[in-house]
């Protein structure tokens, strides 16, 4: 930035016995602009922080908390990032990714998991708030290698095609059943509408709970 000042706004030189007259406003403007210039770019050049060691330890660190939950079966304990959902800590901390993410905003059901046997949609579930609780994914509810029920009969109704939802809606399947939701067709569609099949396997799905909910 040039600090050169216009000819009219230089003083004139004065006298040896003569005192430098007060700065103009316009001088006093211009060399105040020019030394503040200088200083930022030389804090920025020169990689100055203007943030306190605190501080930065603070903005690196995102609060986060211990929870201890149960996970099919097995005391599971873990920091975590407050902000954490139960599906990425499903995925992402505990390597079960058959719970799928789908939209990640509640409306799909792809992420459904049982909480002490309640369907819940993981993604929208914060996992500090689990302290204590009973977690069952897909991966759990194989039984010394025997399918679930419903698991088998998703399979002998074909209810499925990429198979993308079908954990989640196995899942809302069984919540479905243990609530007693169940007493018919219609019923079951009802009370199984947060679970979106892309593929359009709606007929089979249902076929499946209810053959699954009749054996009971």
């Amino acid at each position: 930035m040039s600090t050169e000042l216009p000819e009219s706004a230089v003083p004139p030189p004065t006298g040896a016995g003569e005192s430098s007259p007060a700065p103009t406003r316009r001088t006093f403007i211009a060399t105040s602009t020019a030394v503040g210039g200088a200083v930022v770019a030389g804090g920025v050049i020169g990689g100055t922080s203007f943030i306190g060691p605190e501080e930065a330890t603070a903005a690196d660190g995102p609060p986060s908390s211990r929870v201890s939950l149960t996970v099919n079966g097995t005391r599971r304990t873990v920091t975590a990032d407050n902000r954490t959902s139960l599906l990425d800590l499903l995925r992402e901390h505990f390597g079960l990714t058959g719970s799928k993410k789908g939209c990640n905003a509640g409306a799909c059901g792809a992420c459904t998991v049982l909480v002490d046997g309640h369907r819940v949609n993981a993604c929208l579930t914060l996992a500090v708030r689990l302290e204590g609780t009973e977690v069952t994914t897909i991966e759990g509810l194989a039984t010394r290698g025997e399918l679930h029920p419903l698991q088998q009969a998703f399979i002998d109704e074909d209810a499925f095609q990429c198979g993308y939802c079908t954990p989640g809606q196995i899942l809302s399947g069984v919540g479905c059943i243990q609530e007693g939701h169940t007493d018919s067709p219609e019923e079951i569609r009802e009370w199984m509408s947060g679970n979106i099949c892309r593929c359009g396997c709606y007929v089979k799905i249902v076929r499946a709970v209810e053959s699954t909910a009749g054996r009971k």
